[in-house]
This record gives C-alpha cells, sequence and structure tokens, in this order.
C-alpha cells in the first residue's frame, strides 16, 4: 500500500495515546506513530539505546493499523529484557532482537520502510546512516532519530530535517536517486519539513513543503 492515509494516522495517534495512558497535549510518541501508519509502513524497525518506552509502543501502535511488523533492537540482552517487562502487554507484537544495530539494519532488516533510532545510541550517527543506506528504496520509506537534542548540529550533516518535538526529531525521506558516492545523504531534497506554533494555544502544527 502507498500514498498517505489519514485515517491510519488518526487511529495509531488515538492508540498511541491510550498506550501511554495520556490525554493531554501530543508528544513525540504520539507524532511517530502517526507518521508511521500515515505512510502505511510495513516492517518498522527501532533502534534502542536503553530500554524501550513510548517511541516502541508508538510503533507498535501503527502496527496495528497497517498489519506491519515491528522490530527492537537492543544492544545486549539485559536490555532487551528490560524492554520486554516495560511494555507488557503492549509489546505483544514487538519483536526484540539483541545485535550491533548498524549492522542489522544493512543485513537482516534491510528494506525496512520506517526505522528509527535513537541517537542516545552508541555511534548514533553511524547508526543513522545505515539505516539510510538499509532502508526500502521507496519515497513513503522513511528513517527518524529521536533524543536529538545537543546532536543537532552534528547530526544536521546528514541531510535531514530537524523538527523540535520533544527532545528533537531528525527526519529523512528515502529516494533511491539520493545517495552520494561518500555514503552521506543527499543535500538537495524536494521538499522541508515547517513547524509553525499558535501563538493562542501553543499547538505545533508540522507539515511538509515540497518543490519541484
Amino acid at each position: 500500500m502507498s500514498g498517505w492515509s489519514a485515517e491510519n494516522a488518526k487511529r495509531a495517534f488515538l492508540q498511541s495515546l491510550k498506550m501511554a495512558k495520556r490525554g493531554k497535549e501530543c508528544d513525540v510518541g504520539e507524532f511517530i506513530s502517526a507518521l508511521a501508519a500515515g505512510n502505511n509502513a510495513r516492517l518498522m524497525v527501532v533502534a534502542t539505546a536503553g530500554t524501550a518506552g513510548s517511541t516502541t509502543l508508538a510503533l507498535a501502535a501503527a502496527a496495528h493499523q497497517t498489519g506491519g511488523r515491528v522490530v527492537c533492537i537492543s544492544c545486549d540482552q539485559i536490555e532487551s529484557q528490560a524492554s520486554i517487562k516495560a511494555l507488557g502487554i503492549n509489546g505483544q507484537c514487538v519483536e526484540f532482537v539483541v545485535g550491533d544495530a548498524k549492522g542489522l539494519l544493512l543485513s537482516d532488516y534491510k528494506g525496512a520502510d520506517f526505522v528509527l533510532v535513537d541517537c542516545d545510541i552508541n555511534n548514533a550517527k553511524e547508526v543513522f546512516l545505515a539505516a539510510f543506506k538499509g532502508a526500502k528504496k521507496d519515497e513513503n520509506a522513511l528513517v527518524v532519530g529521536y533524543n536529538v537534542r545537543h546532536r543537532a548540529s552534528r547530526l544536521r550533516q546528514l541531510g535531514a530535517s530537524f523538527l523540535p518535538i520533544g527532545e528533537g526529531l531528525l527526519m529523512t525521506k528515502i529516494d533511491p536517486n539520493v545517495m552520494s558516492s561518500n555514503d552521506k545523504i543527499d543535500q538537495r531534497r524536494r521538499g522541508r519539513w515547517i513547524v509553525q506554533v499558535d501563538n493562542c494555544t501553543g499547538e505545533e502544527h508540522i507539515f511538509r513543503v515540497t518543490s519541484p
């Protein structure tokens, strides 16, 4: 299935709210869930730097709408077991694996159409780049980094768009014709993400502006 599905995005957003037991303002988890579901992602992979939490739950909520898979990569067995315990019943649809995220994204999970990278992970830049190289070569595929914080200026060299949501997000769409020879993401993107804040309500409105 291709193209944007507003209905999937809405349902995943609401389910993510329910899973996280929140009913207030939107946070990064709900945004990620809506983004993955709206893009009809079928193979979703998250590389965590610690115990899995709301962002992994967000992908689980998206998977309920798209019929997709969610894979959570942990660096060791201790973190993997902690993640299984933390997610509880909501993590039943998540596949937990242990290993090197960089290598797994280029081998076992090559072709993922939504990859989420915790930028607190060791060698975050290399893992993000591996996610981009291994992701499905499709215009709907996305690689998203979260927990960007003070790393934003360094990681922006990858050519990803920065969104000031939560602790900061980096986002790039996959274009099969946009990988340069030195393995960096080409800066010549066909669009950019815009964040507008409503001065009255404080709500953030996020949309993508495309250009020829």
